[in-house]
């Protein structure tokens, strides 16, 4: 049996697509990411990834959906249950940290407009929005949030893409972690560890 046939009749082949296409990304970024080129890293033929993707920007849309879910467990296992402004930072550290340990898979999630009628990415961009604004409502109870959710994650965003861009010191994950986690309280306006 083929290994085109082996992967498609195993069930396998999405997965297989998804997995080329993410090895794709890190190799070349975007730019070499088609639809064709997934298919000869998968070792199927040209016309099967189609099974499972109309064409590239539904591919895309699948990466950017399986990076939003890992970017979610990635949060949580930074602080499950994140209650304080330094929790909050904690988890912010993480946010930047995954963008760096995954940068092409970090500007296809982010890089272009959330398509709504792709209902995967739909719905990882809603539950990332949702984890969002659940951590800033447990790190500031009694408070309304308002437009805080949405400043903390662009604060943090704003930052992951600084460090990626080399704007700021990326030299190692410590300057990286320092460099958050002081933008983060700045911000908030939570004094510096050490300091009351």
């Amino acid at each position: 049996m083929s290994r085109a046939s082996a992967s498609y009749h195993h069930g396998d082949l999405r997965a297989a697509c998804l997995r080329a296409a993410r090895e794709l990304l890190e190799e070349d970024g975007d730019a070499g990411l088609s639809l064709r080129a997934v298919a000869r890293r998968a070792g199927v033929s040209a016309t099967a990834p189609y099974r499972h993707y109309a064409d590239r920007d539904a591919l895309v849309s699948a990466v950017a959906a399986e990076g939003y879910r890992e970017l979610a467990g990635h949060l949580a296992a930074a602080h499950p249950a994140p209650e304080t402004p330094d929790d909050l930072a904690a988890v912010a550290v993480a946010y930047v940290r995954f963008a760096l340990d995954h940068p092409a898979l970090f500007r296809v999630m982010f890089g272009g407009p959330c398509d709504p009628g792709d209902a995967e990415r739909a719905a990882a961009t809603a539950a990332i929005t949702g984890y969002v604004d659940g951590i800033v409502r447990a790190a500031f109870p009694g408070r309304e949030p308002g437009a805080l959710p949405t400043a903390v994650w662009a604060l943090v965003h704003g930052l992951a893409f600084l460090h990626l861009d080399g704007k700021l010191d990326a030299s190692t994950p410590e300057a990286v972690a320092a460099q958050v986690r002081d933008a983060v309280r700045a911000v908030l306006d939570v004094p510096p560890a050490g300091r009351a």
